[in-house]
């Protein structure tokens, strides 16, 4: 499909099947943000739609069970209860790194062809052009069901019988304790100093003052890889934490 040159996007209109056609200009379009807790509609196709908005409990509600069902094939093989919870931490801290590698290094690819604009503003643009949006924060159940299945086939394939379930469920507790974060720091107003500092650590990243804050677990990762030169000098324009 071509590019539209000097392509201006319909905000009135689904988006999805307008991004593309921004070509070069995609990339400075998706980060000016819009505040709003109202996010676009995507689709013009209503099951596609209804399948992209979330509500942050769902994550809770639906993975929790199966991070125990997991972590409970584990105790049924006669793992120990040691060996269980550091199987547990493994799978949360593996997470971690998961997370932040994705946000910086896939997440934030540059991108000016139709179809590779049109795949980044569904996997991750459409958050930083609408950060406040309260039903696409946290990933859909559906999508994440689907990408589930090749991440326990590497699992099992890296672990032991007994030993696989624990370190999956992990994982997976490690991704409902993200969503449920990044849900806070967003709409959530803290008033203790660390998830404070954390807030602002993020949001600065989705207001570009700095190259950091890729993920909830950025201030650890980023002392590790370190981070990219700065977006905007401290004159520029910009929302802090108290603004939203």
């Amino acid at each position: 499909m071509m590019v539209v040159q000097n392509f201006v996007v319909d905000l009135n209109k689904a988006l999805v099947f307008q991004v593309g056609h921004l070509g070069e200009a995609y990339e400075e379009w998706v980060h000016q943000p819009i505040v709003s807790k109202e996010g676009p509609r995507f689709f013009e196709n209503e099951i596609l739609e209804f399948l992209t908005r979330t509500v942050w409990w769902a994550i809770p509600v639906i993975w929790l069970p199966v991070v125990c069902w997991f972590i409970y094939k584990s105790i049924r093989m006669g793992l120990s209860c040691p060996h269980l919870a550091l199987l547990v931490v493994l799978g949360i801290f593996v997470w971690t790194l998961l997370e932040y590698s994705l946000h910086r290094f896939l997440f934030h690819i540059k991108t000016k062809t139709y179809w590779g604009n049109t795949l980044h503003y569904l996997l991750h643009g459409c958050h930083h052009k609408h950060p406040m949006d309260g039903l696409r924060l946290v990933f859909p159940p559906a999508a994440t069901a689907i990408l589930l299945m090749p991440f326990w086939n590497l699992v099992k394939l890296m672990a032991t019988t007994s030993t696989a379930p624990a370190l999956f469920g992990g994982g997976l507790l490690g991704y409902v304790m993200y969503d449920c974060t990044h849900y806070y720091l967003h709409h959530g107003q803290p008033r203790t100093e660390v998830p404070r500092n954390l807030k602002k650590y993020h949001l600065n990243h989705h207001f570009r003052i700095q190259d950091k804050g890729f993920g909830i677990t950025s201030s650890l990762w980023d002392k590790v890889f370190g981070t990219l030169p700065p977006k905007m000098d401290a004159k520029s324009p910009h929302l802090s934490c108290n603004h939203l």
